[in-house]
C-alpha cells in the first residue's frame, strides 16, 4: 500500500491567508524553519496506480499539481484517481470536490451523515449525477473503493461541521458525521484520523496493531489559539483532542501497538510546526512524526 499525505493543515492551511500570528509569519520569512502546508487530505493506492483520495480540500489543484503520481496519463481527460473519500462534511474536507466537476467519472464515498451535507447543497451538483456516483457506506461495513484496497468507516468522537451547527450541536458524540477511515491491502493497516475530539478505550483497541495511524493533531494545548491571541475557542470546542495535557493524545495512546504514528490535520498556531522546537522535541521524542506535504509512506 503507497499513502502520500497530500495536505496536513488545518482549515486554512499554513501560513493562514490573513494571519500574522509567529507561526504563519515564519512560514513566509523562514520556510526552512516552518515548512507551508495546505489544508488535510491523503491519497492511497494499492498498486501505484489506482488512487483513492481521502478528502478534497480547498487546495486539491495546487495538490494534484505536486504529486505526479497523481497526474492525467492518458488521452485528453484522465485521472488515476477512482474515488474520494470524506471522514466528515468540515469546509477543509469537502470544497475541494467543486474543482473535482471537470467530466472526470469517480464515487464519492461517505457515510448518510456526511454525504447528506454534501446533497443538501446544490453547489455541489457541478459534479454531474450522471458523472461521479455518491454511495452512502454505513459504519463497519467493508467497502473495496478501489480494487484491491478495503475500506472501513468507524465513529469518533467529534460534531458537526462548523457550517451546521446549531443549538442542537453536541461535542464528543459518536456519530456518523465524524468518522475514521481502516484502510488495507497486502495484509497492511492504514488508520486514518485527521478529527477526533477524544481518544476512548473503544478507539485504542480498534487501531491495536495498525502499521501506520494518520492522526488529528490539530492542537498541541487545548488552549493554542487563545495562547496564540488569535482566537477564543478550545481544541475541544471546535472537536479536536490536543497532543498534550488532560486526555492528550500522545498519552492517550502510548500504550497501543502501533507502527508509524504521525500527527496530521495540523493547525497554523500548533508550536510544533516550528523545525528545532522544544514542542517538535517533545512530541518527537514520544514516538511521533509531525506530518508534512509530499510526505510518503510504503506499507
Amino acid at each position: 500500500m503507497r499513502v502520500v499525505i497530500l495536505g496536513s493543515a488545518a482549515g486554512g492551511g499554513l501560513p493562514q491567508w490573513n494571519c500574522r500570528c509567529p507561526i504563519c509569519s515564519l512560514a513566509r520569512a523562514e520556510p526552512e524553519r516552518v515548512r507551508p502546508r495546505t489544508q488535510s487530505s491523503i491519497a492511497v493506492s494499492p498498486d501505484g496506480t489506482d488512487w483513492l483520495l481521502v478528502n478534497a480540500s480547498p487546495d486539491i489543484r495546487q495538490q494534484l499539481f505536486d504529486n505526479p503520481v497523481l497526474h492525467p496519463r492518458e488521452g485528453l481527460r484522465h485521472s488515476p484517481i477512482r474515488a474520494v473519500l470524506l471522514t466528515n462534511g468540515d469546509v477543509d474536507h469537502v470544497t475541494g470536490l467543486l474543482t473535482l466537476r471537470e467530466g472526470q467519472p469517480f464515487t464519492l464515498y461517505g457515510t448518510n451523515g456526511i454525504l447528506g451535507s454534501v446533497n443538501d447543497n446544490r453547489v455541489f451538483d457541478v459534479m454531474a449525477a450522471d458523472v461521479v456516483r455518491r454511495e452512502a457506506i454505513s459504519l463497519d461495513q467493508t467497502f473495496e473503493p478501489v480494487a484491491g484496497l478495503s475500506v472501513t468507516l468507524f465513529s469518533v468522537p467529534g460534531k458537526v461541521p462548523l457550517w451546521l451547527e446549531d443549538e442542537t450541536m453536541q461535542i464528543g458524540a459518536e456519530t456518523e458525521t465524524t468518522v475514521g477511515a481502516m484502510i488495507e491491502a497486502g495484509g497492511k493497516r492504514l488508520a486514518y484520523i485527521p478529527g477526533c475530539a477524544r481518544v476512548t478505550d473503544g478507539l485504542r483497541a480498534r487501531i491495536e496493531g495498525v502499521d501506520a495511524l494518520l492522526f488529528d493533531g490539530t492542537v498541541l494545548h487545548d488552549d493554542d489559539m487563545i495562547r496564540a491571541g488569535v482566537g477564543t475557542k478550545t481544541g475541544w470546542r471546535m472537536g479536536h483532542v490536543p497532543m498534550r495535557g488532560e486526555g492528550g493524545s500522545v498519552e492517550a495512546l502510548a500504550p497501543v501497538a502501533i507502527g508509524r504514528r504521525i500527527f496530521v490535520h495540523i493547525n497554523n498556531t500548533n508550536p510544533v510546526l516550528v523545525e528545532g522546537s522544544s514542542e517538535r522535541a517533545d512530541v518527537e521524542s514520544a514516538g511521533w512524526t509531525v506530518g508534512h506535504d509530499g510526505l510518503a509512506l510504503t506499507l
